[in-house]
């Protein structure tokens, strides 16, 4: 009897601190990017201060991490809804989709050529695992689309997903400082820039950038990600 009361309080527990864990990571969404709009310094974007902040917590309070995960799945689940709404700019310039859909379909394709090939050659100079390979592999392409190319070529969903938010903080962090040595000069070049190397994230930055940018951003991240899928099973046959 104490050993299932014992274990019905430890089962509260968790439920309470994984219910706190999720108030807080929202708090500090919210709060990151009040401050972000304030100072404009990249970093307080609420994609490189909230994890900090809340990698600092859940170690300090020693919180396992699927405890923590238990409620803030559902903020994971909310990253395709997020991608699709990249798309709702697209109808008002899609003149100007139509007068470069050569030059991005081409810009597409070499970026994932670049970013797969790239990263599995570096991964094997590396000697990395198997498992890291078929992890980076994806790391150039928008969550939802990276998760779902990670379970059919067996690359496990967690590194994923650390990869991809990697790519995309490091290409909106360094992605302004790259536009200032490469003549990039039309929006088109920049944002397609953003969009295929950094996702989801270099697509909110392209947008600050401008509205022009932040369409094509959106367009060549999606354009990306489907590609991505679709080769998928091509793939899953690459030597790793």
């Amino acid at each position: 009897m104490t050993t299932f009361y014992a274990s019905l309080f430890a089962d509260d527990a968790s439920r309470l601190i994984a219910a706190g864990c999720f108030i807080v990571t929202v708090v500090l969404y919210f709060a990151s990017k009040a401050l972000y709009a304030r100072f404009r310094t990249p970093w307080l974007t609420p994609v490189v201060a909230v994890p900090a902040v809340l990698a600092a917590i859940v170690l300090l309070l020693h919180i396992p991490y699927p405890v923590y995960f238990q409620d803030t799945r559902w903020l994971m689940w909310l990253l395709g809804p997020a991608t699709v709404a990249f798309a709702v700019p697209i109808h008002e310039y899609r003149a100007l989709l139509k007068r470069h859909w050569i030059s991005l379909s081409v810009g597409v394709t070499v970026g994932i050529v670049v970013a797969v090939g790239g990263s599995l050659a570096l991964a094997k100079l590396l000697h990395l695992s198997p498992e890291l390979q078929r992890s980076l592999m994806t790391r150039s392409v928008s969550t939802p689309f990276a998760l779902a190319v990670s379970d059919k070529i067996h690359a496990p969903r967690d590194l994923t997903a650390l990869f991809v938010i990697a790519t995309g903080v490091c290409g909106m962090l360094f992605g302004e400082l790259v536009l200032g040595f490469v003549p990039l000069r039309t929006r088109l070049a920049r944002g397609a820039l953003f969009g295929a190397a950094a996702h989801g994230v270099g697509t909110a930055k392209a947008r600050e950038l401008g509205s022009e940018e932040g369409v094509v951003s959106s367009l060549t991240m999606m354009i990306a990600g489907v590609v991505m899928v679709l080769l998928a099973p091509a793939l899953g046959f690459l030597p790793v």
